[in-house]
């Protein structure tokens, strides 16, 4: 892949983070990065006063630097900024900061030269992977301390991995054929100022999230079927009256899902029931809503990863050097927290079905708790009960970060945006969201046991089949743990994406 800047996609930073994609700087983008880095030589040559090329950072804006002291000031800016707090962001996470600040580097409005950005290039084609603690980011001056922790690498300090062994930088650049650079005026703080720590956490998370809203259609016409439901409320006039396209693409994944179905022929004549429980009618409306809320949160990304979100900016045709807020992340928080709303809602309606599933006074004349001896059998009793702390929690992290703000750098950054803070939760919830939806995949499967020798439709059918070569069915009790696993994994694997493409 040749990096020039471009808008990049999910898909494009999933293809670099998860299936090593190589990548490199497209010939095209080198006269800017050129062009920029001779107006910031410049400002050196004649001891002019810029931020972060010859003055302190922050607070200390005012402070400024001796031009003998420029290299030491972003040595210093690097290592002082590189306080990252907990567990190591995963390996796909670092792979995408990495491409995404490359990406943004092409650009040629940060001062930094040609061979910094190919260094980079370099970390990800030959699989060196800066250690970088998931914690320590308030989204502005962007996510300073996780991408001091990159550049950390960049310069032969700090920790990284190469393959599985974790170990000093130096080391893994040494083994990788790589050189540590040492940084210029301006360079520290063109690859600290910037909003991809949480772009790569919550475009990961996002990926995921988008495959959920489309497990959740899955899941909810096997519960559907099971329930006897009826798929009358899908039928396109309805929802061509309210033509949103979330709502009407998940309305077509349902009838696709549930045609040519023998369950429903069984229960089309004396079926008392004029109307659905609202968990199975308004799917459309609540999985559609789902979908809008995450595609929008997909072109907030796409946006800014062709962003310079660094600060200041260099314009080589004017050679001004213009100090700006493109860091701030309040864009990417914004929307990330909307994502993790929209998905703990999707949870939400997913642990309603399952409790129609198991519950006795619900569940139109299934047993008990789907136990085949309910009293001597639990069946799937605990399974709704887990399905409800991982909603509990959910709700909890849907509490938007974005909302809050504490002052730091001595009252300069008075307003900040935790956008990692909302990656981070996203991506939890996503988490979540996998294993209560298997629990509800579990559960549908389980429950069409009952309703033999009768099949679902064509589609429920076959998502059907996917469970049940990962979990048996449970002619009596077991632990259920490692089910709810497996099928999870399946779901974060994309093993039930088969099923959506062939409908």
């Amino acid at each position: 892949m040749q990096l020039a800047g471009q808008p990049l996609s999910l898909s494009e930073i999933a293809a670099v983070a998860l299936g090593g994609v190589r990548i490199e700087i497209a010939p095209s983008a080198y006269a800017r990065i050129h062009g920029s880095r001779k107006v910031v030589e410049e400002i050196i040559a004649r001891a002019g006063v810029v931020y972060g090329v010859s003055t302190g950072f922050g607070k200390l804006a005012d402070v400024e630097i001796p031009s003998g002291e420029l290299r030491q000031l972003q040595l210093n800016l690097v290592r002082s900024h590189s306080c990252g707090i907990g567990r190591p962001l995963s390996v796909a996470e670092v792979r995408a900061m990495i491409l995404l600040r490359a990406n943004v580097l092409t650009l040629g409005l940060s001062g930094i030269r040609l061979e910094v950005i190919e260094l980079l290039c370099e970390l990800l084609n030959r699989g060196v992977h800066p250690v970088i603690p998931e914690k320590g980011s308030v989204g502005a001056s962007g996510d300073l301390a996780p991408l001091a922790h990159l550049a950390l690498t960049l310069i032969g300090e700090g920790e990284a991995f190469y393959g599985d062994t974790r170990g000093p930088s130096a080391e893994a650049l040494k083994k990788a054929g790589l050189r540590p650079v040492v940084l210029e005026a301006k360079e520290g703080l063109a690859l600290l100022n910037g909003t991809q720590g949480m772009h790569a956490v919550g475009g990961l998370a996002l990926l995921r999230a988008k495959r959920l809203s489309r497990i959740a259609d899955i899941a909810g016409a096997i519960s559907l079927e099971a329930l006897k439901g009826t798929p009358t409320a899908f039928d396109p006039r309805i929802h061509q009256a309210r033509p949103h396209p979330g709502q009407q693409a998940a309305a077509e994944h349902l009838r696709h899902l549930l045609r040519d179905s023998e369950i429903r022929q069984s229960h089309l004549k004396g079926d008392p029931r004029v109307q659905d429980a609202y968990s199975l009618r308004c799917m459309p409306q609540v999985h559609g809503a789902v979908r809008g809320a995450l595609a929008h949160c997909e072109n907030v990304l796409e946006i800014e990863s062709a962003s310079a979100t660094d600060n200041p900016l260099v314009f080589a045709e004017s050679g001004d050097v213009l100090s700006g807020g493109n860091f701030h992340g309040a864009p990417l928080a914004l929307a990330l927290d909307y994502a993790a709303i929209a998905l703990t809602d999707l949870m939400s309606i997913s642990e309603r079905r399952t409790d129609r599933l198991v519950n006795p006074d619900l569940n139109e004349g299934l047993p008990p708790f789907l136990a085949p001896h309910a009293g001597t059998h639990s069946g799937f009793m605990i399974l709704h009960v887990a399905a409800v702390a991982l909603l509990n929690e959910a709700k909890v992290l849907a509490h938007p970060a974005s909302v809050d703000n504490l002052p730091t750098s001595g009252g300069k950054e008075d307003h900040v945006s935790m956008g990692m803070t909302a990656a981070l939760k996203l991506r939890t919830i996503c988490e979540n969201a996998e294993h209560l939806l298997a629990i509800e995949l579990l559960s549908g499967a389980e429950a069409l046991e009952f309703r033999r020798p009768l099949k679902g439709g064509v589609g429920v059918e076959q998502a059907y089949e996917r469970v049940r070569s990962i979990s048996p069915a449970v002619n009596e009790d077991r632990s259920l743990s490692s089910d709810i696993e497996r099928v999870a994994t399946a779901i974060r694997n994309g093993e039930f994406d088969s099923e959506l493409e062939k409908i």
